[in-house]
């Protein structure tokens, strides 16, 4: 089909919209390694982890064999206020590099969250609902997806308990204020209202925290509150099937006006916006049907998959959570605080994890200021100011292209752009005022945290 009928941006009619969303898992040749009890270091059963999860997420995270789920259609209808987003063809990008190269993003910050978090937040918070639970509890980092769950609880009537990591609690106020009109209480993490928070705090006061901390907190709470249970927004194999929704759409897509990529790029933190965007190529790849080269970009100041170890770790800081096998830079590393570019997870999603285990896919880590400075190149000319995280992946996107332009390659690059950055015009004006710098962790202080990790035979 002529590339000139390709529009700027492709939309899906609500009849083309997913109805199921797909589990990557099942055409994995090499599972993700389980989860363990931290006590007895076995994996965990069904009745361990329903203490934690709601029901129905629990059948989800241990399912590694069905393709489909079908989405309920009450979360369908919820979609429908926001999906499907769109795909756009990046002309004026292209035009500015001056590249052969061919570039499609997904944009997912089409609603109040700001960004994609809000497809597993509504999955989640409606399984909790149907469950006759009162509410749920959470961690945020850089703070969508505290918003997108604080949405998805206003809107089906739960209570919702977030606990944002400090310095993004410090630096970022007006969306903790966007919490707050959705109906969530927002807690500084780590806090003195949970054992394990006075526990980190008594070790040293002065922490900025991290979503380790955070994590530790919202499960205490969740176990410790009659009809409340804990939800995260990332890692989970859970969160990678809802999410799988943006990939979907993209190939449905691409599909429509006979467009296929060459390159599929990704921002990578826990995983759950890669995990989403990729799943349905990766299945291609993992089925033979076709190849694609699928780049993971992290930030250098926390480079769980380019300076990590595969192994198995504690997922949050106060060693009370399963233990999961991923690429991880230890439970207890804490990313400076000057470090503003979202993405501040240690470990990576077991399932993403295997996949690079296994050489299916690449990584790579970029600086934040060339991340920042890569975010406004596409603001002045795309025309929407992109989330931080976003920008990790646009700054490989552009280095791609600019390989095509000295190639004369005429490859076609797919990144998706998680949401928008409105939220995060603290972290722009420290960009722009000089006074963002390039904290890198050194070999030292990554083996010190790597020296903690849980002995597992």
């Amino acid at each position: 089909m002529s590339e000139m009928k390709i529009p700027y941006k492709i939309y899906l009619s609500e009849d083309e919209m997913p109805k199921a969303w797909y589990n990557l898992r099942a055409d994995m040749k090499n599972k993700p390694a389980p989860l363990l009890n931290p006590g007895t270091l076995q994996p965990m059963t069904r009745e361990e982890l329903d203490g934690v999860f709601c029901d129905e997420l629990v059948k989800q995270e241990l399912d590694d064999t069905t393709p489909y789920f079908e989405i309920p259609q009450e979360i369908r209808d919820f979609y429908k206020m926001y999906r499907p987003s769109p795909l756009v063809r990046a002309y004026c990008l292209e035009a500015a590099l001056g590249t052969p190269a061919k570039i499609y993003y997904k944009f997912e910050g089409n609603n109040t969250s700001g960004s994609h978090k809000l497809n597993s937040a509504i999955a989640q918070a409606y399984y909790a609902k149907n469950q006759g639970l009162k509410g749920v509890t959470t961690e945020t980092g850089a703070g969508q997806w505290g918003t997108a769950l604080s949405m998805a609880c206003g809107y089906l009537g739960l209570d919702c308990k977030v606990y944002m990591v400090k310095c993004s609690y410090e630096q970022k106020p007006f969306r903790r204020e966007v919490m707050r009109v959705y109906g969530a209480s927002v807690t500084p993490s780590p806090s003195p209202t949970t054992a394990v928070g006075r526990k980190i705090l008594e070790k040293d006061p002065n922490t900025t925290g991290s979503l380790g901390c955070a994590i530790s907190e919202a499960v205490e709470v969740a176990t410790s509150t009659p009809g409340y249970r804990y939800v995260l927004g990332s890692v989970l194999n859970q969160v990678l099937l809802h999410q799988s929704i943006i990939g979907l759409e993209s190939k449905i897509a691409m599909d429509k006006y006979g467009v296929k990529p060459d390159i599929i790029i990704g921002c990578a933190g826990g995983g759950s916006n890669l995990g989403g965007l990729i799943a349905p190529f990766m299945g291609e790849k993992l089925r033979g049907e076709a190849d694609y080269r699928i780049i993971a970009v992290e930030p250098a100041s926390c480079p769980s998959f380019t300076r990590g170890k595969f192994a198995y770790d504690f997922c949050d800081t106060g060693m009370v959570c399963p233990l999961a096998k991923m690429y991880t830079l230890g439970s207890g590393f804490i990313p400076s605080a000057n470090h503003a570019g979202g993405l501040r997870y240690h470990g990576m999603s077991s399932t993403l994890s295997q996949l690079y285990h296994d050489g299916l896919m690449e990584a790579t880590s970029v600086k934040q200021t060339d991340v920042f400075e890569a975010a406004e190149r596409f603001a002045r000319v795309e025309g929407i100011l992109p989330a931080p995280e976003s920008s990790h992946a646009i700054k490989v996107a552009i280095d791609e292209a600019l390989k095509c332009k000295e190639t004369g390659e005429e490859k076609t690059i797919l990144f998706g752009l998680t949401g928008t950055g409105y939220f995060d015009l603290y972290a722009y004006e420290a960009f722009h005022d000089g006074k963002m710098s390039d904290y890198i962790p050194t070999d030292e202080e990554i083996a010190r945290s790597l020296g903690q990790l849980p002995q597992v035979d």
